[in-house]
């Protein structure tokens, strides 16, 4: 620890991420605090230009409502994302993103995004909300255009800075601290308003791909709930943790289905030909009214592909060949069919180039041509994520104009997408009940707060008071699996195997098996009871006792254990809400075998948590599900 110098930073309005949502806070932010002669400072764990979950790249962007003039309106998303989560979400928050995130994408191709158009100039849409792109390099037009706007108003950025605690000043946060992963510092930053935005979790479950495959994931690897635990460690009410995230896509790799279901308008079946879509129709009944909406909602399409598997009728294949020979033959005569399946292919090739690049390298390793063979599909294991399909986060406060005389005293609280702790925001999948935001809506919640924290500084103008004993203790405990390592290495003459420490890809290992087998993980079959969850709950305590041993033998390894004491604690906000929620609202991410139905009754509401950081103790509370907006009528709901 002597070796380890502190680093003191003291600014205004503290941004931590690097994906697009920090990207969205740090444009607006930067915006407004010149205008205020206020400072902003970006500290990513990683490096801007290839942060978070579009790291890769994308081909689609998944959220473009088209306002004003198109076909949509703000309301129709709010209701295509509350029947997608079966009826539970914040339509105010959902709102809020929709009617700025047109203003986002247009930035997007301001910035260089090229966005595909039609001979008429239009945009391409993959479906009712979604824009075709190439967008190889989509995150280092955004991350540019962020450190352009940082630079413009005088702000900072520092890069390969882990953080791992908050720092409060009573009920206020006060800043954060986290150490340097590529030298020997320790940071604390102060700060008079705080924006979270580290991303979700991956990895809490088992993985399909374990072994030569562990790391490959649907969702970035690297994210460990760092938004999760910080939000939670700071007191902060949490929302939707029992609602992760299964999506389903091609196998192995995890290439994206959108395209192929969506613009190729393929099918997918069961080993003997058969589309479950079709064939389990009347398991839709089940779920009224949720299950009788179009689209059907993600999870409803997951569970009637389950039904198959554990039927025996697996593997799933997408019927690639034959979407694509159908949209070929309609080109014309034969040399006109020739030269559209040529660009078919290539639009294939191209979508997982663009986003998914190892999907691509196992499709030519497997010699699969998907103009002439089908391609196995699998729901993956689960996530954590407040963007997508999913909806755990932090429990924000929405905007004021939005609210109906219902919502007001139940859903706003001063500032935009503020948190329960005063002065801390959160956006992208820091924030929950708001899904569907995509990478596009995510940059706009950022967006949204970044402008609100602004607001909250200059009407609370003072820097909060840190306590430097509380400091010390921070610094001592996040580089003591260090110590620990070096304390006891020579008790062992393999250092990965030791009586007195635990490396952290073991410790890994053990909280996904608990996760897998008791919280319905892949190998469960998505499903658990309350017996399950109570013994999931008794081995994460034993699991973080343990944590007081990981040990680490370099900077690297001291990220990795803390990344899993961050999934640690999303994997038991996940398990107290997902025993606390008496129903199965959401099979196809998961199925409560013990209270096998929804129930609409009890449960039409939010499952919310708290854990409170002077008694170390959680607290479940129940929130109501309210409208802004008025609730379809069933015709409606069934498309008319």
């Amino acid at each position: 620890m002597e070796n380890f110098e502190t680093v003191e930073i003291t600014t205004d309005l503290l941004i931590l991420g690097g994906g697009m949502a920090a990207c969205g806070a740090a444009v607006e932010a930067s915006y407004w605090a010149k205008k205020n002669n206020l400072k902003v400072t970006v500290v990513d764990k990683a490096a801007m230009d290839r942060s978070g979950a579009v790291a890769m790249g994308l081909s689609a962007i998944n959220q473009y409502v088209d306002l004003p003039g198109g076909k949509n309106t703000v309301k129709d998303y709010v209701d295509y994302v509350r029947m997608d989560l079966m009826g539970i979400t914040r339509e105010d928050l959902v709102a809020n993103i929709a009617r700025h995130v047109d203003s986002t994408v247009h930035l997007f191709e301001k910035w260089g995004l090229p966005i595909w158009t039609d001979a008429d100039g239009n945009y391409v849409h993959e479906g009712r909300w979604q824009l075709m792109i190439n967008g190889e390099s989509y995150k280092v037009i955004v991350a540019e255009a962020a450190k352009n706007a940082l630079a413009e108003a005088g702000g900072e950025y520092f890069e390969r800075i882990f953080i791992v605690e908050p720092l409060m000043d009573g009920d206020r946060i006060a800043g954060a601290v986290g150490f340097s992963v590529r030298e020997n510092k320790f940071y604390v930053f102060r700060a008079k308003a705080t924006i979270v935005a580290m991303g979700g979790a991956v990895h809490v479950f088992k993985p399909r791909s374990t072994g030569e495959g562990l790391g490959r994931a649907w969702y970035p690897p690297w994210n460990s709930g760092s938004s999760a635990y910080f939000t939670i460690r700071a007191g902060a009410e949490m929302t939707s943790q029992e609602v992760r995230f299964i999506p389903v896509r091609f196998k192995d790799a995890y290439g994206p289905v959108g395209a192929w279901f969506l613009l190729f308008k393929s099918a997918a079946t069961n080993a003997m030909g058969g589309n479950y879509m079709v064939e389990r129709r009347d398991e839709l009944q089940n779920w009224k009214p949720y299950g009788l909406v179009k689209p059907i909602p993600a999870n409803l399409r997951n569970w009637l592909g389950m039904l198959d598997i554990m039927e025996g009728k697996g593997p799933i294949y997408m019927r690639t060949e034959e979407a694509i020979q159908k949209i070929a033959s309609e080109a014309g005569d034969e040399k006109a069919a020739k030269k559209k399946l040529k660009e078919l292919e290539a639009e294939a090739w191209e979508d997982f180039l663009d986003m998914t690049i190892s999907q691509a390298i196992l499709w030519a390793a497997t010699n699969v041509e998907p103009e002439k063979k089908s391609s196995e599909i699998a729901a993956a294991e689960p996530y954590f994520i407040g963007s997508h399909s999913g909806a755990s986060g932090a429990w924000v406060s929405g905007p004021e104009d939005i609210q109906s005389d219902e919502t007001k005293g139940e859903y706003f609280w001063g500032y935009d997408h503020m948190a329960t702790v005063k002065g801390m925001f959160c956006a992208g999948d820091a924030s929950g009940a708001s899904s569907h935001k995509f990478s596009s809506g995510s940059h706009a919640e950022g967006r949204i707060v970044g402008k609100a924290a602004i607001k909250f500084i200059v009407e609370n103008n003072t820097l909060p008071n840190i306590d430097q004993g509380v400091v010390d203790k921070h610094k001592e405990a996040i580089l003591k699996p260090l110590a620990v390592f070096e304390e006891n290495q020579a008790l062992s003459t393999d250092p990965e195997t030791n009586p007195n420490y635990i490396l952290p890809k073991m410790f890994m290992f053990r909280l996904q098996k608990i996760m897998d087998e008791y919280c319905a993980g892949v190998s469960a079959q998505f499903s658990t009871n309350d017996s399950q969850l109570t013994r999931a709950l008794e081995l994460l305590q034993f699991l973080k006792e343990d944590a007081e041993k990981l040990g680490a033998r370099d900077l690297h390894e001291l990220m990795r254990c803390w990344e899993n004491v961050q999934r640690m604690w999303q994997a038991e906000a996940h398990a107290r809400t997902v025993k606390f929620r008496e129903e199965t609202r959401w099979p196809g991410y998961y199925y409560r075998a013990d209270y096998p139905k929804l129930d609409d009754e009890k449960w039409h509401c939010f499952a919310n948590c708290k854990w409170h950081p002077d008694k170390d103790e959680w607290e479940m509370i129940k929130r109501p599900m309210l409208h802004v907006y008025p609730q379809p009528q069933e015709h409606e709901m069934l498309g008319g």
